[in-house]
């Protein structure tokens, strides 16, 4: 069946990368879901191996996020946040500034994901209420958000998993990835900036409104910093944000029927059926067949350390960053240095997160999040995409060489 798990999904591909596809009435979870059945329907997995191809951490960490961004949604935190943040930008190139560092730093502690579920309510109401041109802002919390989580080991779901494979320290990756964290959000910001000055300086920002942060947001808004600080001390992603918005609960006694509209309930839909997917061409063995024909410890010298940068962005983008790691685990042993390949897979693929709408969760949330003021169509995102991955992750992959062979 490797012709046929290989054919799945290239087409599941295309129907997620097109914004909809008015013949079929398909979104991109219809077109995810239906990859997912036409893999068991034409035996590429079986059932029970389609079933445990869905990451359920993955789902319970996007279910518990967004389910204390519902919070701070129903406690109008967003819409007090958007005075304040108007108040001190003044400008709609200077609010992109603040979007772009604000987004970035705050992805390293509560990961990049996170960011974007909670921010991207924000962003839209910003663009809708100041009718400021929804693209630049789009592109920025999600370009942003993955750019800044490079700096920490949990910053995203790739570097979690690359430090407990790898046995990377926390504080080391830290002091090692930290400049080119900065570096790539300055990058990111001179970017956008470049692509996007005449819009933005088209646009104008309204008066501010002076809104105090109310006592339930300030709850919401602790228990999150407190789930942020789990997080760093090593707790498990998933079931600390799912215990967070648990506790919101309890807290808030609020009734739980205001909560579940605002959990985007296909979000979670396309990913289990892009797990799905995913899984069926890792079993067509065409994965596996690729690295002994081009195994990653071939070449030495920076030649070779770019070339095997350049198979972790590929490989990223193509699998998903994260199965992609599970599939190459055992290929890493093979390098000269393996760890300095770890914190190279864990550059890269987070970095190659901003290639492509697909590329990332992030980029899918913002996508989604922001259909109603226009979305972000997959040739959007990676005009911007293209040259941000390429540039961050020459530097990036250029400052790892230096510290662990220069």
């Amino acid at each position: 069946m490797p012709v046929v798990g290989v054919l799945i999904f290239a087409v599941t591909y295309v129907l997620i990368s097109a914004r909809r596809l008015e013949a079929l009435g398909f979104d991109r979870p219809a077109g995810a879901l239906l990859g997912a059945v036409a893999c068991v329907a034409f035996g590429v997995l079986a059932p029970e191996q389609a079933l445990a191809a869905v990451d359920a951490s993955t789902l319970l960490l996007l279910l518990g996020v967004m389910g204390m961004g519902a919070f701070l949604a129903v406690d109008g935190l967003f819409e007090q946040l958007e005075g304040k943040l108007i108040a001190i930008a003044r400008t709609p190139a200077r609010l992109l500034g603040l979007l772009i560092w604000g987004s970035g730093l705050l992805a390293a502690v509560i990961t990049n994901d996170a960011v974007c579920v909670l921010g991207a309510p924000l962003v839209v109401r910003l663009i809708e209420r100041h009718r400021l041109p929804p693209l630049p802002y789009l592109l920025a919390l999600a370009t942003a958000a993955n750019t800044g989580s490079v700096a920490t080991l949990v910053g995203n779901p790739q570097n979690m998993l690359c430090a407990q494979l790898g046995e990377l320290g926390y504080r080391e990756h830290l002091t090692l990835m930290a400049p080119v964290a900065l570096a790539g959000l300055a990058l990111n910001h001179g970017l956008l900036w470049a692509m996007f000055r005449a819009p933005l300086r088209a646009a104008s920002l309204g008066s501010p409104d002076d809104v105090a942060i109310s006592g339930r947001a300030q709850i919401s808004l602790a228990i999150i910093v407190a789930c942020s600080v789990a997080y760093t001390l090593g707790t498990d992603l998933a079931w600390t944000a799912t215990g967070g918005f648990v506790i919101l609960m309890l807290i808030h006694r609020r009734d739980t029927r205001e909560l579940w509209p605002r959990i985007d309930w296909t979000l979670l839909l396309f990913f289990a059926g892009l797990f799905v997917v995913v899984e069926g061409l890792v079993q067509t063995g065409v994965p596996a067949a690729m690295f002994e024909r081009w195994p990653l410890a071939a070449g030495e010298g920076p030649l070779g350390w770019l070339r095997l940068t350049g198979i972790f962005v590929i490989g990223s983008n193509v699998v998903s960053n994260v199965p992609f790691i599970l599939v190459i685990r055992e290929q890493l042993a093979t390098l000269p240095d393996p760890r300095a390949g770890w914190e190279l897979l864990a550059m890269a693929s987070t970095f190659a997160g901003n290639l492509t709408l697909l590329g990332s969760v992030a980029n899918i949330i913002i996508a989604e999040a922001g259909r109603d003021v226009g979305g972000l169509g997959f040739w959007q995102h990676l005009r911007v995409g293209l040259p941000l991955t390429l540039i961050t992750t020459l530097v990036g992959a250029a400052w790892l060489w230096l510290v662990s062979y220069g």
